[in-house]
């Protein structure tokens, strides 16, 4: 008997603008096939938007914050293997049974997504850590103005180098975060590979296509921006529409 050839290992690939629009254009049919869904994942984020919006005005318990804003780290990953596998299904022809699609989210806690996830909630501590201490810096002799209510004292000089400080730090974080991730996920769903290989093969796709990747990585910075600010509404279109666009894009980013 002869043993099976292992798996191929995963090759990034070159990209064009057309790969975006057709990404993109992919994302959105399979939303309008399959609402429902898109929109139940979605409201998971919205109701948590809601949380740290309630806990920091209702309540004035901004460290309510850190809490509820790690859960977006832990439970993201498996919620855009909601988007993913809707995809992948309508892809192959097979039927969405919403006890399968959960059943497959499910069980990705036994498989790498939760490595993955807890690269995430690194990140996103080191950066609240990082943050807290720009702060410090710049406006530490600040401590006793409440700025949330004195949005005055970012109008200072100490302020508003503070704000490009941060900006610039949080864009190294957000660049590396999501060269590491934008297909990592995708391929720990479809693929039997480790996260360190998934991150790599990610990673490898960016520096391959730099300025079509990280125009691709900005604007879905802009969007989900957009959508937040209508009470986060815009979420229940942006999420799904973006997270079946990233199934397709990883399937033409990677053979």
């Amino acid at each position: 008997m002869t043993t099976p050839d292992p798996p191929a290992t995963p090759e990034a690939n070159e990209l064009d603008l057309s790969d975006l629009r057709q990404s993109l254009a992919l994302g959105w049919r399979d939303f309008t096939r399959a609402p429902l869904y898109g929109l139940a994942f979605a409201a998971v984020y919205v109701a948590g938007g809601w949380l740290i919006y309630w806990a920091m005005t209702a309540k004035g318990q901004i460290w309510w914050t850190l809490p509820a804003g790690a859960g977006f780290p832990i439970l993201g990953p498996f919620i855009a293997c909601g988007f993913y596998e809707i995809s992948r299904r309508l892809e192959a022809g097979e039927p969405l049974r919403a006890g399968e699609i959960f059943g497959v989210i499910f069980r990705q806690k036994d498989r790498q997504i939760p490595s993955i996830a807890a690269v995430i909630v690194v990140f996103f501590l080191f950066w609240n850590f990082l943050a807290h201490m720009i702060f410090a810096l710049f406006l530490g002799r600040a401590t006793m103005t409440n700025v949330s209510s004195s949005l005055t004292i970012f109008t200072t000089p100490e302020g508003m180098a503070m704000l490009a400080v941060g900006t610039i730090v949080g864009a190294v974080f957000a660049t590396l975060l999501f060269s590491l991730t934008v297909v990592s996920l995708p391929m720990l769903l479809d693929r039997e590979v480790d996260f360190v290989t998934a991150m790599l093969k990610s990673l490898s796709l960016v520096q391959q296509n730099p300025v079509l990747m990280l125009g691709w990585g900005a604007m879905i910075g802009v969007i989900l921006f957009a959508a937040m600010l209508p009470w986060f509404l815009g979420l229940f279109l942006a999420l799904p529409v973006l997270g079946h666009a990233t199934w397709h894009l990883y399937r033409r980013a990677i053979t």
